[in-house]
């Protein structure tokens, strides 16, 4: 469980405690690489289980080189997660597709980086998958920059996408992103949407309104209160033919076919804002958008938990059979993917309505020591192992040094949410429309220190979700670095 701390100001310039006010924060944040294996089986006993979360900051492990293994056979394989550094050489391109690929550098490499070898299929829902169309959304816009044009014409479409997976795969991408992400060469054809110029978008968009929602999507409010998706539902749903069409649809039995028509249609209206926006600032946008909707969903596969239920369905107090049996098949999920804090939340409320339906009534997560990390990718063989990504969307970081590494949330040492029914259509992750507190008055801001702590302990009272606000501490920092900056200037 999180907890906060403030130090008093000692007497000094305001910028000076400012400044140690950034350094105090910086310690609750780490980059760590993780390592682990799909090879080994870890299933923890009784005593583990019942043994409280250690606490503190997770430092990153320092292995000595002379302890890695080496390989010196070039064909043996490597164990999974090993440093292995991916070779890069120069693709050898179609010269089909009229693109000028340099200009889009940046992205390329930073989506072959999010979208590497050995990571892929362990990031792919959470960085990989949103980051690849995103890059699909803005070569789309791209390649027609000099034209009136939206969409890639169907002639060149495999070859520009042949393209762009061989710079991938040149810099290290996994090749098969594809198919882990379900994206192909037709997403960059605008489908069946009818429109696909810009001169009839503009027609029947108000641009000036779609750019002004989605210009800068704000991380926080976006997923609970959206004001880009929208727009860009309202701009798909005008360019494809309006409502008219789709009761028309509907009446004809042709459902499956409209929802196609504005799936499509949407892709249309993310090429038009990436063709007004610089790359970058598109890239930021859709990957926002993006994290929202990845965060709405349990993206791991649950068995049927038929053994936990019988071993755990009439228990009150610790069972050695119950939670070894539950540390067991927890085991399995976590060999899957890694999750964010905030789909943890989700999948143990999942899991836990499962367990419910099969007469499992008691809190198994509260008696057998199961926290929200337990549901992700481990790093087998430490006290503090399992890694939760932020909600916020992420990349993965390759140094030639140490290899991959990403950012953990390190406030995931926290129990996993017991469900109250069998039923998740319930479960929200935003808080009810609240009133905003009043901006700081010169009085208030006497003692920095204790407004941010009244800050917090708001907060607090605002979102009551179990684990929601230790998941999210960074944001009342982040308003009170806004507004003891704001008294600097």
């Amino acid at each position: 469980m999180s907890y906060f701390k403030f130090y008093h100001f000692r007497r000094g310039s305001m910028c000076h405690q400012f400044l140690l006010f950034i350094i105090y924060l910086s310690s609750f944040r780490d980059v760590v690489a993780l390592q682990m294996s799909f090879e080994s089986t870890h299933t923890a006993s009784v005593p583990e289980l019942a043994s409280p979360p250690s606490t503190g900051i997770f430092y990153p492990i320092e292995i000595s080189p002379a302890v890695i293994p080496q390989y010196p056979l070039p064909n043996e394989s490597l164990p999974p997660m090993y440093p292995t550094f991916p070779a890069t050489y120069e693709p050898v391109l179609s010269g089909k597709c009229p693109v000028n690929f340099s200009a889009l550098s940046d992205i390329l490499s930073k989506t072959a980086s999010d979208c590497a070898q050995p990571m892929a299929m362990l990031v792919g829902n959470a960085i990989c998958c949103p980051q690849f169309s995103s890059l699909v959304h803005i070569f789309q816009g791209f390649y027609s920059i000099s034209s009136d044009k939206l969409v890639v014409p169907n002639a060149v479409a495999n070859d520009c996408f042949s393209d762009i997976m061989s710079i991938l795969i040149s810099k290290g991408a996994n090749a098969t992103i594809p198919s882990i992400c379900t994206i192909k060469s037709a997403n960059l054809t605008g489908g069946s949407c009818p429109v696909n110029d810009v001169t009839t978008f503009e027609k029947m968009v108000n641009s000036s309104s779609l750019l002004e929602a989605c210009t800068t999507v704000d991380t926080l409010k976006e997923c609970c209160r959206p004001i880009c998706q929208p727009a860009i539902a309202e701009a798909a749903l005008k360019i494809s033919g309006g409502e008219s069409s789709m009761i028309e649809n509907k009446d004809a039995g042709q459902g499956s076919n409209r929802v196609d028509i504005l799936s499509d249609c949407k892709g249309v209206v993310y090429s038009y804002i990436s063709r007004k926006l610089p790359s970058v600032a598109a890239n930021i946008a859709f990957r926002r958008l993006s994290a929202c909707k990845v965060n709405k969903v349990c993206p791991l596969q649950f068995k049927q938990p038929s053994e936990v239920i019988a071993a755990c369905r009439n228990v009150a107090a610790p069972s050695p059979s119950c939670c070894s049996s539950l540390n067991a098949y927890i085991a399995g999920i976590q060999r899957q993917m890694l999750i964010t804090n905030k789909q943890a939340i989700i999948c143990a409320t999942m899991f836990g309505s499962m367990l419910r339906k099969g007469g499992v009534m008691t809190n198994i997560y509260e008696l057998c020591d199961v926290d929200l990390k337990d549901f992700s990718i481990q790093a087998y063989g430490q006290q503090v192992a399992g890694c939760l990504l932020r909600s916020f969307p992420a990349d993965v970081i390759f140094d030639n040094t140490t290899g991959y590494s990403f950012t953990c949330d390190l406030n995931d040492n926290i129990i996993a949410p017991w469900p109250s029914s069998s039923s998740v259509s319930s479960l929200s992750l935003c808080a009810p429309e609240m009133s905003l507190p009043a901006l700081p008055t010169s009085q208030t801001m006497k003692n920095p220190a204790q407004f941010c702590a009244d800050e917090i302990q708001l907060r607090v009272q605002q979102f009551p979700i179990p684990g929601l606000w230790e998941i999210n501490t960074e944001w009342p920092y982040f308003t009170c670095i806004f507004f003891l900056s704001s008294l600097l200037v």
